[in-house]
């Protein structure tokens, strides 16, 4: 049973210092310039702007055009938003429509008591008080996240009539009953 380590290695691994005499190439010897002759590199950096300076584009021209929008519009009392997809010419109007149709289409809840794209405003957000107008683009709004609200009726003599904004049934809120919340900390104490 031979036990020697000159067995367990090959006949080419017997003289140590032999392999050392075969040194990187990298780092000894040959010379890089030569070495980048011999190697063959696929061309991996196409020209990209080759086909538009062919073509005469200016870099404004070569700017992309948005052509749909995506934006969240949260219903009041809903747990998330609804996402609708729009084009940035459409109005406030046809966001709102398209938001409520979407959000009775999928089901939502709490149920909204109707379908009529009039009978909602769309803000900012909850904490805005005065609504957008129908007829501004939406590309010209700055936000891409709203908040839709039901109008609240204001009965006058037998008549439902429509507000026209938050902010005039905050202001209407704040004369009726600007210290209430005085009372309920009465209650509390």
């Amino acid at each position: 049973m031979p036990t020697s380590k000159i067995h367990r290695r090959g006949p080419e691994e017997k003289n140590r210092r032999g392999k050392l005499t075969q040194k990187s190439s990298s780092f000894h010897g040959l010379n890089q310039v030569s070495m980048a002759a011999e190697l063959r590199r696929p061309k991996t950096l196409p020209d990209l702007l080759s086909s538009k300076n062919a073509a005469g584009t200016t870099a404004q021209e070569g700017r992309p055009r948005l052509t749909k929008l995506l934006l969240n519009v949260t219903i009041q009392g809903s747990l998330g938003p609804v996402q609708v997809v729009m084009t940035p010419e459409s109005m406030v109007s046809d966001l709102i429509a398209a938001a409520v149709r979407l959000y009775a289409k999928e089901g939502r809840r709490p149920i909204l008591p109707t379908t009529d794209s009039s009978m909602f405003d769309l803000h900012y957000s909850q904490f805005s008080l005065e609504s957008l107008d129908r007829e501004e683009k939406l590309m010209a709004l700055g936000s891409r996240n709203f908040f839709l609200c039901s109008k609240k009726t204001a009965v006058d003599g037998g008549t439902t009539t429509p507000s026209s904004s938050c902010s005039k049934q905050a202001e209407k809120a704040s004369k009726t009953g600007g210290f209430a919340w005085l009372k309920f900390m009465d209650f509390l104490l």
